[in-house]
């Protein structure tokens, strides 16, 4: 790799990156909405439904990428979501929850994307590792205290255990750790940059999840 790949860590680049297209989906009207209290818990019970079939797609694709040279070092099981989500939706939906519940088109597309590139791109898969767990580490915090506060969840308790990572002592540290594998990641600076470029992608289908979300929650004038 040559010194001005070197220069500047793969971590750094890809969050700079993919800065706009992140704040652009963090500051959707339907994430701003749900945050500053004006839907009500259906919009949140809908939200963490959409995001199941996300974390689905993710998880039950690790095990057969656990020894792939790109991919494998970044699986974590303190990371996994799918058994929170579980739970979290038992409690906002019931226990048949799993009878009603149904994809957006964008979820749909964005779950068969990770689930392509974890077929056919490891180092694709990654970048979509990345958006979302990283993502959950930091700004997931806001969405549970916000949810706690406006719908009386227990403090880390059923509807809001996905944000809540119980196995990691250190988030800084982890996420310190997490940032050192991104910049040592076995890729040359083509596919770095397409593991860039991904990440975007990834951006891109969670703020078109947030728009159809949107669609469905309107807020009456």
């Amino acid at each position: 790799m040559d010194a001005s790949a070197t220069a500047t860590p793969f971590s750094t680049l890809i969050r700079t990156a993919s800065h706009e297209a992140h704040i652009e989906a963090e500051t959707s009207t339907f994430m701003s909405d749900l945050l500053g209290g004006r839907l009500g818990v259906d919009a949140f019970a809908r939200y963490t439904e959409q995001l199941w079939f996300v974390y689905r797609a993710l998880e039950e694709a690790a095990d057969g990428l656990a020894d792939d040279p790109v991919a494998g070092p970044f699986l974590r099981p303190e990371l996994y979501r799918t058994a929170e989500l579980e739970r979290d939706l038992a409690h906002l939906m019931g226990a048949d929850w799993r009878s009603r519940v149904a994809p957006l088109p964008s979820t749909a597309a964005y779950a068969a994307r990770v689930e392509e590139c974890a077929r056919t791109w490891p180092a694709g898969y990654v970048a979509h590792h990345y958006t979302r767990y990283l993502g959950d580490l930091s700004g997931g915090q806001v969405i549970r205290d916000r949810a706690e506060r406006q719908w009386g969840f227990a403090r880390k308790g059923d509807g809001v255990r996905f944000y809540v990572f119980d196995t990691i002592d250190n988030p800084a540290a982890f996420k310190r750790q997490y940032r050192a594998l991104l910049d040592a990641v076995n890729a040359d600076d083509l596919e770095r940059q397409r593991i860039v470029d991904e990440c975007k992608r990834a951006f891109a289908f969670n703020t078109a999840v947030f728009r159809e979300l949107g669609e469905e929650y309107p807020l009456s004038a």
